[in-house]
């Protein structure tokens, strides 16, 4: 402090620069939407909760019960969560899916835009990275013909999606490994809850200590 210096959670991590922060003035002006990768958890738990040797045996056990017969390296797949998260509000849309292709990011979409409509959030803006997804023309097209404007981040620039990549952190921090799930139907059982709690009820540094909700007028009981 007496040197002036910022603090290293008010860096990029990259290039150890300031953050310079941003914000739109209202709901739906801009909707960050990114992908997180999990690996599947075994029956019984993981690694990470009862051991290597342990987690191992859960592994090939579960894999084995699975396909029906014994795998020498056997992968359990993983979870992709598909996430879309308001950049005024920060209010989030998350679902798990199997696979990050095309077809199944913009059925996500889709059911992303009836959640914040719902909500009372008409969306203008979607910014994406460039995955292959996110470039491809039925994502366009999907956006383009409900009237939304489509964004890309630049090349090697992840901060310009930081919002949806922070919110991804939190999740993972505070519901993926938050706790030693006894199995991958355990884990996805608690995101519900978990996603509640976020949006209406989990203080927000950014929005002054507040949820998520306090900034989306027609949330019930935000009424005005």
């Amino acid at each position: 402090r007496r040197a002036k210096v910022p603090r290293l959670a008010h860096l990029d991590r990259a290039t150890a620069t300031p953050i310079r922060r941003y914000e739109h003035p209202t709901p739906g002006d801009l909707i960050h939407v990114d992908i997180k990768k999990l690996g599947n958890i075994p029956d019984g738990g993981g690694h990470r909760t009862v051991g290597r040797a342990q987690g191992i045996r859960n592994r090939a056990r579960t894999a084995t019960a699975r396909r029906g017969t014994r795998d020498r390296s056997p992968r359990l797949g993983y979870s992709y969560l598909h996430t879309a998260i308001d950049d005024h509000s920060r209010l989030a849309y998350t679902e798990i899916l199997p696979d990050e292709t095309r077809e199944t990011a913009v059925g996500f979409w889709l059911r992303a835009h009836a959640w914040f409509t719902h909500h009372g959030i008409t969306v203008r803006r979607v910014i994406t990275d460039n995955g292959s997804a996110y470039r491809s023309r039925l994502w366009r097209d999907t956006l383009t013909t409900a009237g939304i404007t489509v964004k890309k981040t630049r090349p090697y620039r992840p901060q310009t999606n930081g919002k949806v990549e922070r919110f991804h952190r939190t999740l993972t921090d505070e519901w993926a490994y938050a706790k030693a799930y006894p199995s991958e139907t355990a884990r996805r059982k608690a995101l519900p809850a978990w996603l509640h709690n976020y949006n209406h009820h989990r203080a927000h540094t950014a929005l002054g200590g507040h949820p998520p909700a306090s900034r989306v007028p027609n949330l019930s009981g935000q009424n005005t």
